[in-house]
């Protein structure tokens, strides 16, 4: 009866979804005021439904209700309770559900929360939501209904995919989801501009926050990605350039640089064009990841729930939400011309440099992701485009992209000073160079491409201190006055310099760790040491180990230097019987200044294994860079100017209204 419950909870969902999508649409076009105010309701009531649909799949999972297609496919009673609850989005129709219950938890958020925003508004964004929602539950509904019944039920289900048994990618797809789905208010937002003619600096103020929020979810969702990719895969590497990887990171791109912008127009009601597309543009990639990762035409360890047949339906949704906002972009976008004139050197300049590099960056990762796609549909021609093109095309676009954050935060609106602004960092410049030299003499190494790539870690890090010391006159004013000053620095302000210190903190754990990484490959029988980058890995043992679903073959590996013990390191080697799959689980210490990384691999005839031992300088660096950057979004999130709007009749409030001859276009 329960999963009946959510099957009718679903369906019911999809109804509201298409009111919510239609009724308050056509009564703001309409001035219809009971229209517009079903948007409010049609949101919280199709947020309630789908929680109760959810939460029937996921009891279905815990008591192990085999009658549910989905659970007999993806669950097995003698899997531990917490992969039970996860496994429910760790497969297709479940994840797809979770889909739809992200979006709909930031449809009623803007429903409960914006009550400033004007009522055509506010009805015009609800509705773009809901036609994205009705768009998505019809496919779950017909194409991927997670209440399927079985008859008769199985004894016992084929259990989940032993790579998604662990807590790291447990926790990565909502977190992902929560950024790509989170994306959809933004793009909720420039459709209703686009359809009312309004793009201010209130609109701005008001889309800023769900932008923001979104960016750190999908932050910390691809850092959870690498970190599961990195001690789960056993190959040692955080990034591989895989292509569901990349359908993570081109929104996570273009978001970027939709912050960034969304900031002239607040400030400056420029670039209103431009941001209204980068909103469009960042859902649209979101899309993207999603068809990729559904429609089954990638082969990726990360792609763990495919249907190439599925994937046609997905394949029609992108097509309907991204041309049709593209077609409604080209015909009111030049009703949007601006006369905010800047000059190149300004903090409006910075920001367009900032956001050209971040979207040509962005564009080489999809080139680079969909050419082999294509030249297979076109020729049958099979190529893969690996790391060494997204290398040679990526990190040059950005260094000056990292070099400009530092230097932008100094220019004035309108019209910036160069030189004073250079003047203003060259302390940072300084501390940049000197820490360069001395990374190259700690690490005994004359690699003048990573002292490149730690001088610009360096560089970001020094300059966004910088800026902070220059706004509260650090050693300039009294002590009690740069107290003061910074009591009361805007949060945003903060987040700003906590965010850019954590890409610092990032590009030199990547830096670091890619250049300086020492790697031993042999095959040792126990009692065997090696010596790796000045500490001495013995192999001393490996066991049969028997776990709740799975059987392992478990190492300990003693790890010491200069005869003192650092650590003993237990990599595993797990069998999943039900699903018939093995799987590596790396042995990791960390120091945070580095990671000693430990696989053991299969037993020779001789009685040797094969094994691989690590030394990976400051490779923790980066998921603490990721959280630091996360962090710094969320304080800026708290900031107040980002929880309130502009009032309507504001300073700023000036309404850009589309001209009457492209109201009837």
């Amino acid at each position: 009866m329960i999963p009946e419950t959510g099957h009718f909870a679903l369906s019911l969902a999809l109804m509201v979804a298409l009111v919510q999508g239609i009724l308050p649409l056509a009564g703001a076009a309409r001035g219809h005021g009971a229209w517009m105010a079903l948007a409010r309701p049609a949101a919280q009531i199709q947020f309630v439904l789908i929680v109760v649909a959810f939460a029937a799949l996921t009891w279905g999972f815990v008591v192990s209700d085999f009658s549910l297609a989905v659970v007999a496919r993806h669950s097995h009673s003698a899997k531990p309770m917490i992969y039970k609850i996860t496994g429910v989005w760790g497969n297709h129709e479940g994840s797809m559900l979770l889909w739809v219950l992200i979006l709909a938890v930031f449809g009623a958020a803007v429903a409960t929360f914006g009550r400033n925003l004007p009522a055509s508004l506010r009805a015009r964004v609800l509705a773009v939501q809901g036609l994205i929602g009705t768009g998505f539950l019809a496919f779950i509904v017909f194409t991927s209904n997670p209440f399927d019944r079985v008859i008769p039920a199985p004894a016992d289900g084929q259990g989940l995919n032993p790579l998604l048994q662990d807590i790291g990618l447990a926790i990565h797809p909502p977190f992902l989801y929560l950024g790509y789905v989170g994306f959809s208010t933004a793009f909720a937002f420039a459709v209703a501009a686009l359809i009312e003619g309004r793009v201010d600096a209130a609109w701005a103020r008001w889309v800023r926050p769900w932008t923001l929020a979104a960016w750190c979810f999908l932050t910390i969702g691809i850092g959870l990605g690498s970190w599961w990719a990195y001690y789960e895969l056993g190959w040692g590497g955080w990034w591989y350039w895989d292509p569901v990887e990349n359908a993570s990171f081109m929104p996570w791109l273009v978001g970027t640089a939709l912050l960034h912008s969304a900031i002239v127009v607040e400030k400056r009601e420029a670039l209103r064009a431009w941001t209204i597309l980068l909103a469009i543009l960042t859902f649209s990639l979101s899309l993207v990841g999603t068809f990729l990762v559904r429609s089954g035409v990638l082969n990726s360890v990360h792609s763990f729930a495919s249907d190439p047949d599925r994937g046609l339906f997905i394949l029609m949704l992108l097509v309907a939400a991204i041309g049709g906002s593209l077609i409604l972009y080209a015909i009111r976008a030049p009703a949007l011309r601006t006369t905010a004139n800047f000059q190149p050197v300004s903090r409006e300049g910075a920001v367009l440099l900032n956001n050209l590099l971040l979207t040509t960056a962005a564009a080489t990762v999809f080139i680079g992701t969909l050419y082999p796609l294509f030249l297979d549909a076109i020729s049958g021609a099979k190529i893969s485009v690996g790391p060494p093109f997204f290398n040679l095309t990526f990190i040059p676009l950005m260094t000056p992209l990292v070099i400009a954050m530092a230097v932008g935060p100094f220019l004035a609106w309108k019209r910036g000073d160069f030189g004073w602004a250079m003047k203003k960092l060259r302390l940072a410049a300084l501390a940049a160079f000197l820490i360069a030299g001395l990374s190259l003499w700690i690490a005994g190494s004359t690699n003048l491409l990573a002292a490149g790539g730690i001088l610009l870690a360096a560089w970001l890090i020094a300059g966004a201190l910088s800026e902070v010391a220059e706004r509260i006159k650090l050693f300039r004013a009294p002590l009690d006055s740069v107290m003061a000053r910074a009591r009361h620095l805007p949060r945003s302000a903060w987040g700003m310099t906590v965010a850019h210190a954590g890409m610092g903190i990032v590009i030199a754990g990547m830096t670091a760790s890619t250049a300086w990484e020492t790697e031993k490959i042999a095959a040792l029988k126990p009692g065997a040491s090696l010596d790796v980058a000045g500490y001495v890995f013995t192999l001393d043992k490996v066991e049969e180990v028997k776990g709740p679903n799975y059987t392992s073959q478990r190492a300990a590996v003693t790890v010491s230097r200069d005869g003192s013990l650092v650590a003993v390191l237990r990599p595993e080697k797990r069998f999943y019987p039900v699903q018939r799959t093995e799987t590596t689980e790396a042995g990791i210490h960390t120091t945070w200044l580095s990671d000693l990384y430990a696989v053991v691999s299969r037993q020779s005839d001789d009685g040797a294994w094969a094994v691989r031992f690590y030394h990976k300088p400051l490779l923790p660096w980066i998921w603490i860079g990721i959280i630091v950057m996360a962090l710094g979004g969320g304080l800026s999130l708290t900031d107040r100017r980002h929880r309130v709007g502009v009032p309507a009749g504001g300073k700023t409030a000036r309404k850009t209204t589309v001209p009457a001859g492209a109201q009837k276009a």
